[in-house]
């Protein structure tokens, strides 16, 4: 299944031991370069010349003209635009306690992937560039002496491959004692190498897509209709109840903002109907939106506000177009991160909406109420036949908030799930909240050509799932966000796991929510009966009339 070494997972006690250290363990060419079309869509610089394979990938002769200008030029500026950045390139006092709290070092044991040497490899350069220190001792030719470096072929080669070992989880931030955000400096590093020519192919792809289609999947209006009509024929074929799930319905009070994932796979779809059949309960008028048909924001992920902004745009003009009220968020970890840290200051203010609702709002701050309430009719036991844990996800545990009240983020997921199943386990308690380890395919690290630290990555989780399945009987973990659940279905099986074993949280909802109306199975094998028989007869009866006017017409030519 892979031709390299799968990490060993033990399910003693769901912790992963600090590995010995294998330097240059993860040493490589990096993920594929963005080639110059999905660099345009960015307004990135394509003045640069595509390698001729990824041996070559940070060579000088392929980056743009000037490109150690250039990128220091777009460094002075991220430290002049952002204040955060320049003090995390200031204030490491490089005590160690952020060296094992990352998923990628403990999976892969290259020290490199230490949150405090990654962040080295940045902030060596600003040191040399922009530190009194770094400039007196460059001069001294010992710039090692303050931890400078001179920007060279090798630094950027570096900066390629180790920051797209990062999933910008922040993990490491909330052990740090001064609050350093690993993920800010990720992200500052990436968008420099956006600007001389070693753009991600597989971020800006994507967004080229939602720039001018409308989500991350390129998928268009009409296949976006027929999709939803499929599934609303899947839930009627289950319920015998007619489930809506509208598009472009002006007037609705709700847009629902969702990941292009819940459209087309497992375990996802199934989540997006469970918020359908939640809505149709509740008596919810809403609606989705061809225009902006991605929650997702990959912006984020490469560290560019700009692009950031255009994206939620696209949500502030659907709601607008629409006339909604209330903007809702489905299952999809970085993407509430974004509207929920951002979307106000990226494309507010949104004083056209309903202020008495939060703006914007998780799907699961409408379930869980409704549930409490007893709203909806659940029956428990159709869910018997798993025992749930439950993976936070990094960008809601650290990025995020959910409810009223701290902490929420945590509490309500578990609510819900508790509300609809009776076999509940969590997981070792520094492996959730706000210690939870990261899927290890978030940041834009989801892309097959970055498999093997997706995998290696995923050690920390998948140890603290082995444990709960060995003590505890799990057979099911849920999560909250589409990323997490790809990447797992993807790399459990190398951990000995199946990929059914990952699902939605309102997949679960779903399978225990007894809609009004709705069928037994055996009323519905009956229906089906008779409506397989009625369409018979009536096939019957057109053949027959065929019969009879043919028979009529060959009569009347004799």
């Amino acid at each position: 299944m892979a031709d390299y070494e799968i990490p060993e997972i033990t399910g003693e006690d769901g912790i992963v031991d600090v590995p010995k250290l294998v330097p240059d363990a993860m040493k490589g060419s990096g993920p594929w370069i963005s080639k110059q079309e999905f660099q345009e869509f960015m307004h990135f610089p394509t003045d640069f010349t595509m390698p001729e394979s990824v041996d070559n990938y940070g060579d000088a002769d392929t980056l743009v003209e000037n490109w150690k200008e250039r990128a220091l030029d777009k460094m002075a500026d991220l430290k002049g635009r952002y204040r955060s950045l320049q003090v995390y390139l200031d204030i490491c006092v490089k005590c160690g306690a952020c060296t094992d709290k990352c998923h990628y070092y403990l999976g892969s044991t290259d020290p490199k992937n230490m949150p405090v040497a990654r962040q080295d490899l940045l902030r060596k350069v600003y040191r040399y560039y922009f530190t009194f220190a770094g400039k007196f001792f460059a001069k001294l030719g010992k710039p090692e002496f303050v931890g400078a470096a001179e920007l060279t072929e090798d630094v950027v080669k570096d900066w390629y491959n180790y920051y797209h070992q990062c999933s910008q989880c922040r993990r490491c931030s909330v052990f740090c004692p001064y609050g350093i955000d690993t993920a800010e400096i990720s992200m500052a590093a990436r968008e420099i190498l956006d600007h001389i020519g070693m753009g991600q192919k597989y971020c800006t792809e994507i967004m080229g897509k939602v720039h001018k289609i409308g989500n991350n999947l390129g998928l268009p209006a009409g296949a976006l209709a027929d999709t939803l009509e499929g599934l609303e024929e899947d839930i009627y074929d289950e319920t015998g109840v007619e489930v809506k799930l509208p598009l472009d319905k002006k007037g609705s009070d709700i847009l629902l903002i969702t990941p292009s994932a819940d459209f087309f796979a497992e375990p996802h779809v199934d989540g997006l109907m469970g918020y359908a059949k939640v809505f149709h309960e509740l008596g919810l008028d809403w609606t989705l939106s061809s225009y902006a048909s991605e929650g997702a924001n990959f912006g984020m992920f490469i560290g560019s506000y700009e692009n950031m902004r255009k994206i939620s745009l696209r949500i502030r003009q659907a709601a607008l177009d629409l006339g909604v009220k209330r903007i809702v968020f489905g299952e999809c970890g970085h993407a509430w991160r974004v509207a929920y840290s951002f979307l106000n200051t990226l494309a507010g203010p949104f004083d056209f909406l309903d202020q008495n609702y939060p703006i914007p709002q998780h799907v699961l701050e409408i379930t869980e109420p409704a549930l409490a309430a007893g709203k909806l009719n659940i029956d428990k036991s159709l869910n018997d036949d798993m025992t749930l844990t439950f993976h936070d996800s990094c960008n809601i545990a650290r990025g995020s908030r959910m409810g009223d009240k701290p902490g929420g983020q945590f509490e309500i997921p578990r609510n819900v799930i508790k509300a609809v199943c009776n076999n509940y386990v969590d997981m070792p308690s520094e492996t959730i909240h706000d210690a939870t380890f990261c899927c290890g395919g978030g940041g834009g690290i989801l892309t097959d050509d970055l498999m093997e630290i997706r995998v290696k990555g995923a050690l920390p989780r998948m140890e603290a799932l082995k444990h709960v399945t060995e003590h505890h009987g799990v057979t099911h973990m849920a999560a909250i966000c589409a990323i997490c659940k790809s990447q797992f279905t993807k790399v459990i099986p190398y951990y000995g796991f199946t990929m059914d074993q990952i699902v939605s949280v309102h997949q679960l909802v779903s399978n225990a929510l007894i809609l009004t109306g709705q069928l037994t199975e055996e009323e519905i094998e009956a229906k089906e009966a008779a409506e397989e028989a009625e369409r018979l007869a009536a096939k019957e009866a057109r053949e027959k009339a065929a019969a009879e006017k043919a028979a009529k017409e060959n009569k009347s030519d004799a």
